[in-house]
């Protein structure tokens, strides 16, 4: 197993490190990259509290950090963030950071059945105990129930024909691998394209598959109520629905205010938790974009907690 430098890395450090003594949370440990940037970079009383839901990620990131005495890792989903911390002894923390997606290590993976560039079960499952895969979507799903999601989590502007192709394919036999639904697409909408055919789609299966934007929503309620004052949340979206996600909710943090504009006075009573830091997201520099493809979807934003 090989992981590569986490997208992003000298951004995320430079935003997220102190001095101080403080308790950090990687949300998505993967390969341990950006855990172990911050455990390098801060004071040695300093915590790192990570959370993974995949067994081999841990089981990497542990050996590459043992030498590290002030890190933690749990095998949960991001999900129960609140959990986490109360099971490592904290009810706040200052530092949450989120690296949301699926890690190269996962996509380049053959097993795991995430990637449409190798032949191998159809699955996309992030947590092998979750009930519904990809295979069972493709295979008992309604023709528009598939067209849906394609086009809600994949942006599929012909979600229909995939799904409508679909159908008639697996009245023959069903789609148990990922080149066989990778075929499908392509023959549904061609070739002609700069991105592989099948990438929204792949997308749209996995989102729906891991629930990852309703987790998403989730997640950030429950971090940006755990941050300490002047405490920041980091997150690291690649596809522009999280990133719509992140944005909408760090403005409603910003100014959660629901009174009508006419009206001179806020009544509804709703306070601000603080400060979005990034007006704009945070990009790759060029560097980074010449050295890794997976950075060039990929978005930095950052809200810090400030209590009046």
């Amino acid at each position: 197993m090989e992981y590569h430098k986490p997208v992003l890395y000298d951004e995320v450090i430079g935003n997220i490190v102190t001095d101080k003594d403080i308790v950090y949370v990687d949300c998505t440990l993967g390969g341990g990259g950006h855990t172990q940037g911050i455990l390098e970079n801060s004071s040695k009383n300093s915590k790192v509290i990570a959370i993974d839901q995949d067994i081999e990620a841990i089981e990497f990131a542990k050996k590459r950090l043992e030498n590290y005495d002030n890190f933690t890792v749990f095998q949960d989903n991001f999900k129960n963030i609140d959990t986490v911390v109360y099971l490592a002894g904290f009810e706040k923390v200052d530092r949450i950071l989120m690296d949301i997606g699926v890690s190269s290590n996962q996509l380049d993976n053959a097993k795991r059945g995430f990637s449409y560039r190798f032949c191998a079960e159809l699955d996309m499952r992030m947590d092998k105990s979750l009930k519904l895969s990809a295979y069972d979507v493709v295979n008992t799903f309604s023709e528009k129930e598939i067209a849906d999601i394609i086009y809600k989590y994949g942006e599929e502007p012909k979600s229909r024909k995939i799904a409508r192709n679909i159908v008639e394919y697996r009245k023959d036999k069903k789609i148990e691998t990922t080149t066989e639904l990778a075929d499908i697409v392509i023959k549904s909408i061609g070739k002609s394209m700069k991105r592989h055919p099948a990438k929204r789609t792949f997308q749209a299966i996995r989102i729906f598959v891991n629930k990852e934007l309703e987790v998403l929503t989730q997640t950030l309620d429950k971090a940006v109520n755990l941050l300490n004052d002047n405490g920041k949340l980091l997150v690291i979206t690649f596809h522009s629905l999280e990133d719509r996600i992140v944005k909408e909710k760090f403005r409603e943090y910003e100014n959660p205010c629901t009174c009508p504009k006419d009206i001179p006075i806020c009544v509804c009573g709703k306070k601000s938790l603080g400060k979005v830091i990034t007006k704009k997201p945070i990009v790759a520099k060029e560097i980074e974009l010449k050295e890794n493809k997976r950075a060039h979807s990929a978005k930095l934003r950052i809200f810090e907690r400030r209590e009046k």
